[in-house]
């Protein structure tokens, strides 16, 4: 290939790694602790019967985050402003009780995955591994510029490549595998129910709607695009922000679907079909190092620093989204940008949900269950935030000419029914 070409290419790849931001933390931070033990679990009991739901959850994944950035892009603010603006006192008050619950229960269900996942490695005791992982997460998310901490989060996101490279390193039915991918496999029960609630809410989750609306808006202040006040929209910005946006997604959905799978073939097919424990998780990536001696320590070093990577990639989206819901709605300032001179209140709500997070993991619940537990909450919280999500994006009077068109709504509204039928079921099947 000629020089000129190849710079031409490699420049060309590096405006599109530059457009990456927001979406991509949202896209990796979707698969976090919870995320792993889900789809792991997910495959462990039904093998690779609920496959098909990384496939179909795609383009839904895509819309709902699409109509957040499209939000936080437009408007200059996150959701919970948008809601003080332009709904009633008792709507907003709802929405942050809902997402601060759902959050702090994740924040705690994360740590505790961390803290297992550690004494994989190094068996100190759990109060040890929680109060660090803890205090190291705060110091990195209240003593960092936005800018650092941005590089940080992209860099996280690496931690998620370890499942796809498993999938095409372990003995699969290959056939099998791509007839559950595209082929819907349904049940009618509980435990059914239960975990493809759980599965929908780990992947369009509550925090992610709130995270990457605020962070479109942080995006606009770091980049100065703002004039009086307002968001200088360009279509130009909407297409990178879409690019970024589907980027994420996508890179995200491969993740679970691989999950899915190496769980499905390497514990389902072993007879292992409820996970206790991380160790439990862990043997899912043996396949990976089966051929190097110490092949059992390997996989749980994997596994560790994986879900230890993107505990801290999600944690902080978890405590950020939190924050930014409640100082919108207080207007209080906020943002990672600001230092903690400036904005008392937002790290203060980052402090107190962070610490929160970490005392329900002295009551004696299982860290692993309780990650699943979280994603199950996580879709049912959802339902009623993308109904607000429809309306928001839908109107002229906020969204102005960018407001969502045909294809946007049609696709929000069978997330919205879809995620609705799930958890009502759930509920039914009881």
């Amino acid at each position: 290939m000629k020089p000129h070409k190849k710079k031409r290419k490699k420049n060309r790849f590096m405006r599109f790694l530059s457009t990456l931001g927001p979406g991509l933390t949202t896209g990796a931070a979707d698969d976090d602790p919870s995320g792993i033990a889900t789809y792991s679990q997910t495959g462990a009991q039904f093998g690779f019967g609920l496959l098909w739901t990384a496939f179909y959850m795609l383009p839904f994944m895509m819309g709902v985050q699409e109509a957040c950035a499209r939000i936080g892009m437009v408007t200059g603010k996150g959701i919970a402003a948008i809601l003080k603006d332009n709904y009633s006192k008792w709507l907003v008050y709802s929405v942050i009780v809902l997402v601060l619950v759902a959050n702090i229960i994740n924040i705690g269900a994360d740590i505790g995955a961390m803290a297992s996942a550690a004494r994989l490695l190094l068996p100190l005791s759990f109060i040890f591994w929680t109060v660090l992982f803890t205090v190291i997460i705060l110091i990195l998310q209240i003593f960092t510029t936005y800018k650092v901490y941005a590089r940080i989060l992209k860099w996280l996101a690496l931690s998620l490549l370890a499942y796809p490279v498993t999938v095409f390193i372990a003995k699969m039915p290959w056939i099998t595998v791509l007839k559950a991918t595209f082929i819907p496999h349904i049940e009618f029960n509980f435990a059914y129910f239960f975990i493809i609630t759980g599965v929908l809410g780990t992947t369009i989750s509550p925090y992610l709607f709130f995270w990457e609306t605020s962070q479109e808006a942080e995006e606009l202040k770091e980049l100065k695009t703002l004039k009086n006040g307002q968001p200088q929209v360009t279509r130009n910005r909407i297409r990178h922000m879409r690019i970024d946006n589907n980027a994420g997604m996508i890179i995200s959905e491969i993740t679970t679907w691989s999950i899915l799978v190496v769980a499905g073939a390497v514990l389902h097919s072993n007879g292992i079909t409820n996970i206790n424990t991380a160790a439990d998780a862990a043997k899912a990536l043996e396949p990976l190092v089966h051929s190097f001696a110490y092949a059992g320590f390997l996989s749980k070093f994997i596994f560790s620093i994986g879900i230890i990577g993107l505990g801290f990639l999600a944690i902080p989206v978890l405590s950020g989204s939190a924050a930014y819901a409640v100082c919108e709605a207080a207007n209080w300032e906020s943002g990672l940008n600001l230092k903690l001179s400036r904005a008392h209140g937002f790290y203060g709500v980052i402090i107190c949900s962070t610490l929160v997070g970490l005392l329900l993991n002295f009551i004696g619940i299982n860290p692993v269950k309780a990650l699943v537990y979280a994603a199950v909450l996580n879709g049912v919280a959802a339902v009623p935030l993308i109904f607000l999500i429809i309306r928001i994006s839908g109107s002229e009077k906020i969204m102005k000419k960018y407001k969502s068109g045909l294809l946007s709504k049609v696709i929000l509204w069978i997330t919205f029914l879809g995620m609705s039928f799930a958890a009502i079921a759930m509920f039914a099947s009881l």
